[in-house]
């Protein structure tokens, strides 16, 4: 039976994902049976994206709507979650261990990449949050080095999820919408290397993707929503395992799959 480590990389679609989740949200759902309930959780999405690594120090944890233009009832779901100001804490001395400068944000809330796969997983909302924003300027190994930083924190009971997307160009998707909803191949071609490097522990391929994938700059003109993936590969420690709990492509240009590591 796998002994699974305390982080996870999920993904978070489009903003419908919250009144649409289909396969992958139950994946996710069915995810948690196999987790042991955390103490808390440290939650990195790419749509909290600063300077410096920065973490929420707030009790009470804002649902953000970073979006617009979408069916009203999206604007209506709340995700009551709590904070925790003395995880957070600990949250912040584990990356000064690794960073010179690590900031908090006694106000910073959930936006839709931290909320909508915590409602999917832990609909309850009865399990403390701790936000840490990713910084998209510094790149992959940056964000592993972020992820290693947290690492400590699992075996303390933190679970780390980072939340993105394995392909994510908007632009193909309003082409794709446009021209009849075909997904290009490159999608599916993309999210395939990354499963191989991701189960052959190929690291250094993984963070020289736009390198060694002919795929990768189209999959990620900017490269915030890969970079959780690189947390989470990090949290897990480097003897870790991966394997995909979900595959699949949404929003016609939008590889959803999600990740899970083990010690066998």
């Amino acid at each position: 039976m796998e002994n699974l480590r305390n982080a996870i990389f999920v993904p978070h679609g489009a903003p419908t994902f919250a009144l649409d989740s289909g396969e992958a949200g139950l994946a996710m759902s069915q995810l948690t049976d196999l987790l042991a309930k955390p103490r808390a959780i440290i939650v990195v999405s790419p749509h909290w994206d600063t300077a410096v690594p920065t973490v929420s120090t707030a009790t009470q944890l804002e649902t953000i709507y970073d979006f617009f233009g979408f069916p009203e009832a999206l604007y209506r779901i709340k995700y009551p979650a709590t904070g925790y100001p003395e995880g957070a804490q600990e949250v912040v001395k584990a990356l000064q261990k690794r960073f010179k400068q690590v900031a908090t944000d006694p106000a910073r809330g959930l936006d839709h990449g931290a909320w909508t796969p915590l409602r999917q997983m832990f609909p309850d909302a009865d399990i403390p949050i701790i936000a840490v924003s990713i910084q998209s300027h510094a790149g992959t190994a940056h964000a592993l080095t972020m992820g290693e930083a947290l690492e400590e924190l699992t075996h303390q009971g933190y679970l780390v999820i980072g939340s993105g997307n394995i392909t994510h160009n908007l632009g193909d998707y309003r082409m794709a919408a446009m021209q009849g909803g075909q997904t290009p191949e490159y999608v599916q071609t993309f999210a395939d290397w990354v499963q191989v490097q991701m189960v052959d522990k190929n690291v250094q391929h993984l963070i020289d993707y736009r390198l060694h994938s002919k795929e990768g700059v189209r999959s990620h003109p900017a490269e915030d929503h890969l970079l959780p993936l690189f947390v989470a590969l990090g949290a897990a420690g480097k003897d870790a395992t991966a394997k995909a709990f979900y595959r699949g492509i949404s929003s016609y240009v939008i590889a959803m799959d999600g990740y899970t590591f083990s010690s066998k």
